[in-house]
């Protein structure tokens, strides 16, 4: 039991460790390429970041592990807001005054959505998978033309201001990408055979690992860019984060992995995860829109019930396991 515990911490941060390689050397090398801040963030970073969520479903789909694939992506949505944002909000409220991130917030739901209506028969096929990366896909092109005409919106200005100001030359560039890319894929691999040894050894679910343990290790790259988002007073980067990985979980990395291989879901998914996930986007989308007024804001007591919203679904999916 050891050696495998020792494998899932040293894959675990190898997975975030190339991740963090990936998205530098993606950055660098968009910024070289002539790509707006506003489209860096919104693409490059704000999807980058979310690289451990794809390969680890990805994989786990393509040997048949439903529970790992489908429990990574929806439980990392869950830990994002409830976990990371409110985390985030206690150490420097969050006002959003990017208009750019106020418009993706009905596209999440709409994402959201149309990702339960298509789980609602408890199976995802490949031809309802096409459908969610066809939706991504659009979801991009939307992203381009916000990009060209928002050039200084709030967020484009924060993210000019966070990227490195010294040009990084292509050749490391290209190595920080390809080896962030392979040691990404070699440490997914590694984490999801642990994480199935783990499971066998206690008897524990693979969807309670996916949506604990495994969503919380791959949104530690989220966790770690909002954080310090929040300390540079960087909210609309802090909150833009989640909304990126949120939407390239629920189509991208949902889509992908039943392209693969049709995830099948238990009943549990409905009744309990997919509403929790619902209700958090939902909220998400009440405070970032502000109820009408000129910005949304969350305060500390928003991001306090947040993370108590997070320990309670915990102490759920704990007491189901056992």
């Amino acid at each position: 039991m050891i050696p495998i515990i020792l494998v899932f911490i040293f894959s675990l941060a190898l997975l975030l460790w190339s991740a963090d390689r990936f998205v530098i050397g993606a950055s660098a090398l968009a910024r070289i390429a002539g790509m707006s801040p506003l489209l860096i963030g919104m693409i490059v970073v704000g999807f980058g970041t979310s690289a451990p969520e794809m390969l680890v479903s990805v994989l786990a789909s393509a040997d048949g592990n439903s529970g790992i694939a489908l429990g990574n992506a929806y439980g990392s949505n869950i830990t994002n807001i409830a976990l990371i944002l409110g985390l985030t909000a206690l150490i420097s409220p969050v006002s959003v005054h990017s208009s750019v991130l106020r418009r993706e917030l009905p596209l999440l739901l709409a994402a959201t959505a149309l990702s339960t209506a298509l789980l609602w028969d408890l199976i995802l096929t490949r031809p309802e998978a096409v459908l969610l990366i066809g939706m991504f896909a659009a979801l991009i092109v939307w992203s381009i033309r916000q990009s060209r005409r928002e050039e200084k919106d709030a967020l484009a200005q924060e993210i000019d201001h966070s990227l490195p100001q010294e040009p990084v030359p292509v050749k490391k560039a290209l190595i920080s990408l390809l080896m962030g890319l392979l040691l990404l894929i070699i440490s997914s691999r590694a984490l999801i055979w642990s994480i199935l040894g783990i499971a066998r050894s206690f008897g524990i679910p693979e969807l309670i690992l996916g949506l604990t343990v495994v969503a919380l290790g791959t949104s530690l790259p989220e966790l770690a860019s909002s954080l310090a988002a929040a300390r540079r007073r960087e909210h609309d980067i802090a909150f833009g984060n989640i909304i990126g990985s949120n939407l390239f979980n629920t189509l991208a990395v949902v889509g992908a992995a039943a392209a693969v291989s049709p995830l099948s879901a238990g009943p549990e998914v409905l009744r309990r995860d997919i509403p929790i996930m619902a209700a958090l986007t939902l909220s998400l989308f009440i405070l970032g829109t502000g109820f009408g007024k000129r910005q949304g804001r969350i305060n500390r007591l928003e991001g306090l019930t947040l993370l108590f919203a997070y320990v309670v679904y915990t102490l759920i999916l704990i007491k189901s396991a056992f």
